[in-house]
């Protein structure tokens, strides 16, 4: 009985690496501020055919999605940043996806229209990937702040309090404003 649940588990395990999606979960607490760095830029085409720069974010706090339509973590995840995305868009959040689709449109429109996904999903590119330390398991996701770092990197899936613990951190963050001041923000924390 054990050795056929180590052959099951295996098996299991086998099929989810030859897809690439991945049900190990790296969940890193948020950065303290000073050791966060950069998020690179990049110019990815969303499905209207509008540019979308993740510099444009500046200011706000977003969820950066690397998925897939095929992906079974993905479609577990994507209800909760459409959550996210309808909870928090007045207060400076926004969830942005890129999906890693090898037949990009073909797939990706019917899935959004299909799951009627409320944020902007866009198709990525390998140097995009790349870009973000060569994407190699989906989901990947990046927390990012206010000033544009990455603050936190989640691979595989995590759990959707993890997620609204960092949204919520970052957004109460105090926010630099010109002349140096901080403002606090106010936010409303959603029953989990």
């Amino acid at each position: 009985m054990i050795l056929r649940s180590i052959a099951a588990a295996a098996v299991v395990c086998a099929a989810l690496s030859i897809t690439g999606c991945s049900t190990n979960t790296v969940r890193a607490a948020v950065k303290a501020e000073k050791e966060r760095k950069r998020a690179p830029d990049f110019t990815l085409k969303d499905v209207d055919g509008k540019p979308v720069r993740i510099s444009d974010y500046k200011g706000k706090v977003v969820l950066l999605n690397f998925w897939a339509t095929w992906c079974g973590p993905c479609k577990i995840e994507i209800p909760w940043f459409m959550d996210f995305e309808q909870t928090y868009k007045d207060k400076n959040f926004a969830v942005l996806g890129v999906s890693l689709d090898e037949d990009g449109w073909d797939s990706v429109k019917p899935y959004i229209a299909q799951k009627k996904i409320n944020y902007r999903v866009m198709i990525g590119t390998e140097q995009v990937a790349q870009l973000y330390g060569e994407v190699d398991s989906l989901p990947t996701t990046f927390m990012i702040d206010r000033e544009g770092r990455v603050a936190a990197v989640h691979i595989g899936l995590v759990s959707k309090s993890d997620y609204i613990h960092d949204i919520v951190e970052l957004l109460e963050a105090p926010v630099p404003a010109r002349g140096g001041i901080l403002v606090e923000p106010v936010l409303f924390r959603p029953k989990q």
